[in-house]
């Protein structure tokens, strides 16, 4: 099948693909981290960069926000030769220990019954966990560049402004330890076409602490996501 978002021209997407969901992360990292750094996609707002990172091509990608945006994207990258795809991205933390700026490396994604994971598998709940050995090399390097770096699983919501008063409670007791859009659907895809995938996010606020519940933007969290990236590169790379 053609891809109808990402009109990228054949040979210029690598197989090693940082996934976003801000345009303006998505060009600072261009920016800061890729070498002959090439725009390779705008249509629909879906920025694709390839470039090199310490000689190995790499492309960075827009997926938009919420699980249907970002499925349409997966789907497209892993249909023009993507075979690796590592989310670097925020979350909201839903226990206290999380500091702004920490790190979460995601070992699961849960998330409600049906919507757009539901569209492919309407038969049963999919499982929604990266590829462990990739995960594994992701954890050793953010704890290498980061520092603050938690393990766990998160919850994939898709509704940004939908959480209650009891939603906190209701997911950290479950073992939750935060609450972002599109690792679910970035684990279920790749288990059902077949690309790895992983994901690291950076608290951007705390649901789960009183005054820390304000969501920090991408110019506030520029250090945190820095040294993130880092890792996320560096694990891409020893690939």
């Amino acid at each position: 099948m053609k891809p109808q978002h990402l009109r990228v021209a054949p040979g210029k997407l690598a197989e090693r693909v940082v996934v976003v969901g801000d345009p303006a992360r998505a060009q600072y990292l261009a920016e800061r981290f890729l070498k002959e750094a090439e725009l390779v996609n705008k249509e629909r707002g879906f920025h694709v960069y390839t470039g090199l990172y310490n000689d190995v091509k790499m492309s960075i990608a827009v997926h938009g926000i919420g699980a249907p945006s970002a499925a349409i994207v997966f789907e497209e990258l892993r249909m023009l030769g993507a075979k690796y795809m590592i989310r670097l991205g925020t979350a909201g933390g839903l226990i206290p220990e999380l500091e702004i700026g920490d790190a979460v490396v995601v070992t699961g994604a849960a998330y409600i019954h049906g919507g757009t994971i539901g569209s492919y598998v309407p038969d049963a709940c999919m499982t929604t966990a990266p590829d462990p050995v990739l995960t594994t090399r992701l954890y050793e390097n953010a704890q290498r560049y980061h520092g603050r770096v938690y393990l766990g699983p998160v919850f994939s919501s898709d509704a940004f402004y939908a959480e209650d008063k009891d939603f906190v409670k209701k997911w950290s007791r479950r073992g939750i330890i935060a609450v972002e859009m599109e690792a679910a659907t970035l684990f279920a895809l790749g288990t059902l076409r077949g690309y790895r995938s992983a994901a690291i996010v950076v608290i951007s606020d705390n649901l789960a602490v009183p005054g820390k519940e304000e969501l920090k933007h991408h110019e506030e969290l520029v250090e945190y996501v820095d040294k993130a990236a880092k890792a996320v590169f560096e694990t891409l790379a020893s690939l």
